[in-house]
């Protein structure tokens, strides 16, 4: 009962701070019904300026890091990204009245990472001061691509089985649409060339490039480093009024997606505080690393992961994985920070 009071009162106390305060700040803003906008131009400016923060600190840091320490959260945020996929296409993907192709394409958006919610996870152990591994956004494009990837793959196939049963053909790996192509040819390398090229990644992977193969450090300290809280508490108002008005759109989909929407962030969370301890004992990976290799698993991409999924599955939902993932998984995997905390600090501390 001690740590049930002591989980609830991490929670209320995390609420208070400006991070997730702009959050709920935002979503009672659109639910008053505000005409408060902020131009499309200027999110994605903040959006970028915070990637670019993000990947410049990671890169600085892995340039002194050690490659064997790296290695092993890496691989195992990779695993997660795809365990997350495969837990989605055994449950959502499977629920009685969704479309396999819609419940994929919701678990990929989970199975990848929000760099909004990963930024929000660095404020808050910040501001408690709980120390991480500055080559933690480095870990971002692992989750994130193999998350993406494997939805894709398994989408891809699985409408090639449905055509081929309801064509009597047989199910061929390698030709024209609706087969799927071979996972070394055409397939995989145009997912993998479209989720490097997306501003998200780009912009996170120039960053980390840059941190280290040049010495950006004064430009990241007198400009990156100043600008991000506040550029954070703009981006956290967006994303509060962004998914109230997105929850509308889940009345177009089945109940299944509004129980995957608040449940998953944290089941999905827990197989990242899992993958963390298992780093913890093998590298001694930090305590506030485990947290933020939760708070990853638990997000849900809302920048890289839309146009990603549009572009290689038309026949998706938008108002689905969408709508789910913003609507819903975000604010769940935000306001779950001081629950992975929590639990970080009785498993580790």
């Amino acid at each position: 009962m001690d740590i049930v009071f002591g989980i609830f009162a991490t929670v209320l106390d995390q609420v208070q701070k400006p991070t997730l305060a702009f959050l709920i700040g935002g979503m009672l803003l659109a639910a008053m019904g505000s005409k408060l906008e902020v131009p499309d131009p200027v999110y994605k400016f903040v959006v970028m300026l915070l990637l670019l923060k993000v990947g410049l600190g990671a890169g600085i840091s892995v340039r002194e890091a050690n490659l064997a320490e790296l290695a092993v959260p890496a691989v195992l945020a990779a695993v997660v990204g795809v365990g997350i996929v495969l837990l989605g296409a055994g449950t959502l993907a499977r629920w009685r009245g969704v479309s396999r192709v819609d419940g994929l394409a919701t678990a990929g958006l989970f199975g990848a990472v929000s760099a909004s919610t990963l930024a929000a996870g660095m404020a808050v152990l910040d501001d408690e001061g709980v120390a991480y591994e500055g080559f933690i956004g480095a870990l971002y494009p692992f989750m994130d691509i193999a998350a993406l990837v494997t939805a894709i793959v398994l989408a891809k196939v699985s409408v090639a089985r449905r055509a081929a049963a309801s064509g009597g053909g047989t199910l061929t790996l390698g030709g024209a649409p609706p087969r799927v192509e071979g996972l070394g040819g055409g397939l995989l390398s145009g997912i993998l060339s479209d989720t490097f090229k997306s501003p998200a990644i780009s912009a996170l992977l120039i960053g980390l490039a840059i941190g280290i193969f040049a010495e950006p450090d004064s430009v990241y300290k007198s400009f990156y480093e100043p600008l991000f809280r506040g550029l954070l508490s703009i981006l956290m108002l967006i994303m509060g009024m962004e998914a109230w008005s997105r929850l509308s759109e889940l009345r177009k989909v089945a109940h299944a997606y509004l129980a995957y929407g608040l449940l998953a962030p944290l089941a999905h969370g827990a197989l990242g505080f899992g993958a963390g301890l298992l780093a913890h004992h093998l590298t001694g990976f930090s305590e506030g690393g485990v947290v933020l290799l939760a708070v990853m698993a638990a997000s849900s991409s809302d920048i890289s992961g839309p146009p990603t999924m549009r572009g290689a599955l038309p026949e998706a939902n938008p108002s689905a994985y969408v709508g789910t993932s913003t609507g819903l998984g975000t604010p769940v995997a935000i306001l779950s920070i001081p629950l992975w905390m929590a639990l970080a600090g009785l498993a580790i501390g």
